[in-house]
């Protein structure tokens, strides 16, 4: 008999990509920006990667008056500084960013649904 080659189908995990070890704070210098889901209809978008020589403070004053809603910087153990936004802000945030200059459209990656 000859050997046959099986093929084992494997699930699609989504947040593969997330789970990787490349997607951690400053990794290959990308920025990354989410959108968690809360209650119902609630969310929020963060945005983490962002250079540490960057005040995180005055980039979260400017994006807080721009977009009109409410936000917070977290301190995550493994991430590092986090922008939190109320509300699904991921394409106006991209945009902030690179017309700011703090970061150009190459090293943004914007995750979701």
């Amino acid at each position: 008999m000859s050997e046959l080659d099986v093929h084992i189908p494997t699930t699609f995990d989504p947040f593969a990509e997330a789970n990787a070890a490349d997607s951690g704070a400053g990794a290959k210098e990308y920025v990354h920006i989410r959108i968690q889901q809360r209650n119902g209809r609630k969310s929020l978008t963060t945005v983490q990667g962002l250079k540490k020589e960057f005040s995180y403070n005055k980039i979260l004053k400017d994006l807080k008056k721009e977009f009109c809603c409410n936000g917070t910087v977290v301190q995550d153990p493994e991430l590092g500084q986090v922008i939190q936004l109320q509300g699904d802000q991921r394409k106006n945030v991209s945009t902030f960013l690179v017309q700011a200059g703090i970061v150009k459209k190459e090293h943004i990656k914007i995750h979701g649904f």
